[in-house]
């Protein structure tokens, strides 16, 4: 697999010009929201700011954050700096927990999107070539036509089965001869399973995956590692990285040298913060992600809140490109679970459960509370159903896996073993944790 760069002019930029480029368009941005954006243009007045303050881009500090929050408020159109006339297409979140945030696209929006989404794909091996499957949901979700524009920007062969239908997507795999697949990392590797369950019937050889492009939710290394060899054939599994507040997936992807996700920085400003000071820290230091979009137009997104967790690389990448790197998402500050006063990630007991050969790719969180105490449940799939009638190799095998996840966390948890396929499987993203305390 050879590097490959769609936009030399832009990924390869000097890092002094780029830093220029996003000042200056970090003051256009600023102009335009102050005289389109009553949102906006309200801040800025109460903080005093005007893009002639913005002398540097550590300037930007001075601006108030923007929060989903904000975004909610306002519903459905109060932060769209456009008429409706003027927009092309328009995305929100589900609203499962009040008001959706709803997102709008000019035609200069989208174009600028499919070229994000182009020059992640390109950077991983996408060709002209391939056949495309993509497995995201299409709807209001922008996973599933943020990819798609950006592949066919590359010229591959678009099959935009959506999510589901787990028989269906493997017919299509093998009949269409599918090189690359997009999905969320759960479903990639719960379609391995059963491609492999489906294997005497239709052997793997049958299969020409090459390439996953995941995202939608955390994929751990382990967990990567386990979706590459489930499907075999050198399968080589990629992160991008983006929400629908910021487009949708394009912001960051990760190019072959897998060392971090690119930021495709002539669009994206990012900073990391303190979430609970909400100051700014240092370069390399982890902490809450902050993005500014620098050239959004229909809902335009100033130093948005992303909670999540991660760090960024400033170095430059073996690849060639100047694009500073962020680390894969840690946790999200508000996904982040304080059991019994530390901070535990889902991702934390991902990693300790994969590698075990005894149990499956699916597990639940349970958190509870008795009288003043959380407590923590971690509820794993075994993929020999016999065992749980072997009560000694079960103690054997509850006790390992107690002890590599308390290892990591530092506390003390239960964990229980259940039957195989007893673990709700998920088409889109994976919901892990059932956090039970307010019941």
């Amino acid at each position: 697999m050879r590097d490959k760069i769609f936009n030399p002019e832009m990924e390869c930029m000097p890092r002094k010009e780029l830093e220029a480029l996003q000042l200056l368009r970090l003051k256009e941005l600023v102009t335009y929201c102050d005289k389109n954006v009553k949102f906006y243009h309200d801040r800025f007045q109460k903080a005093n700011i005007t893009a002639d303050r913005l002398k540097s881009i550590s300037d930007i500090q001075y601006i108030p954050y923007t929060t989903k929050t904000d975004l909610r408020d306002t519903y459905p159109f109060g932060m769209f700096s456009v008429p409706n006339k003027q927009l092309v297409r328009i995305h929100a979140s589900s609203g499962t927990t009040g008001n959706p945030t709803v997102v709008g696209y000019t035609r200069e929006d989208l174009e600028h999107w499919s070229e994000q989404v182009a020059r992640l794909c390109y950077a991983v091996g996408a060709t002209d070539e391939d056949i495309v499957q993509i497995c995201f949901g299409y709807g209001m979700f922008t996973g599933a036509l943020g990819l798609h524009y950006g592949l066919e920007k590359i010229g591959s062969t678009i099959v935009p089965t959506s999510s589901g239908n787990t028989d269906k997507q493997l017919k299509f795999m093998r009949d269409f001869g599918t090189t690359v697949i997009v999905a969320t990392p759960s479903y990639c590797l719960y379609l391995a399973e059963a491609a492999r369950e489906r294997e005497k019937e239709f052997p793997m050889k049958m299969y020409k995956l090459k390439l996953g492009l995941l995202g939608s939710e955390g994929c751990t290394p382990e967990m990567r590692k386990q979706i590459e060899e489930s499907w075999g054939n050198d399968f080589f599994a990629t992160d991008n990285y983006g929400m629908s507040e910021l487009n949708g997936p394009g912001m960051s992807g990760e190019c072959i040298y897998r060392d971090g996700l690119h930021i495709n920085e002539d669009h994206y400003l990012c900073e990391i913060i303190d979430s609970a000071t909400e100051a700014v820290l240092d370069r390399g230091a982890t902490g809450e992600m902050v993005v500014t979009a620098l050239t959004k137009r229909g809902i335009p997104m100033i130093r948005y809140r992303t909670k999540d967790i991660t760090n960024i690389n400033y170095n430059t990448c073996d690849c060639k490109r100047t694009s500073a790197r962020m680390h894969k998402v840690i946790g999200r500050s508000d996904d982040m679970l304080k059991i019994r006063g530390v901070n535990v990630f889902p991702s934390q007991i991902e990693s300790a459960l994969i590698g075990i050969t005894e149990i499956g790719p699916h597990y639940q969180i349970v958190v509870t509370r008795q009288g003043y105490s959380d407590n923590l449940e971690v509820r794993v799939e075994l993929i020999d159903g016999s065992l749980l009638e072997k009560y000694g190799e079960l103690e054997r095998l509850q006790h390992r896996i107690h002890d590599r996840i308390k290892n990591i966390l530092g506390i003390e948890i239960k964990v229980t073993l259940v039957e195989p396929k007893t673990i709700e499987r998920f088409t889109g993203k994976a919901q892990r944790v059932v956090d039970l305390r307010n019941q």
